[in-house]
């Protein structure tokens, strides 16, 4: 296997551990699923096994994911998916809450990305070294945001 292909392998590998933290199947759940080893499972998010397209597409199933999930970081494509510039840990926590709180995080990041076009860069480091402003206070204490 030339290096090309071992990059694509680990690129899908990590989409399937991070379908799979998203569904919280552990390994062994999964393999069961899918009738296969805990070992194929875990052989496949290393990028060291790739499988046939009747596995690839057992494992969309099984994951609730379509292939473009999958394939996002090896095929360019334009998909809400795209995970080029999160951080695996930031879209593995995502991933585990529930609409409610990815609404809250929706409307948090739309109010940051305001404040950040509104402020300067040395504003905003201005107020990041000050207590908590009263502004976050409130919204954090507002009855409608449970946390």
């Amino acid at each position: 296997m030339n290096k090309t292909e071992s990059e694509l392998r680990k690129s899908i590998g990590k989409n399937i551990r991070l379908a799979r933290s998203k569904t919280k199947y552990t390994q062994e759940r999964l393999a069961e699923k899918l009738q296969l080893s805990a070992r194929y499972i875990s052989q496949l998010e290393r990028g060291i096994a790739f499988g046939s397209a009747t596995t690839i597409v057992n494992l969309c199933k099984a994951l609730d994911i379509d292939s473009n999930f999958l394939f996002q970081n090896v095929i360019n494509s334009d998909t809400p998916y795209s995970t080029k510039y999160i951080s695996d840990e930031f879209l593995k926590d995502y991933l585990q809450l529930n609409d409610y709180h990815k609404t809250i995080l929706s409307s948090i990041t739309k109010d940051l990305i305001k404040l950040q076009n509104k402020f300067s860069e040395e504003e905003i480091m201005k107020k990041a070294a000050t207590p908590t402003s009263g502004a976050a206070k409130k919204y954090y204490n507002r009855k409608d945001v449970i946390i």
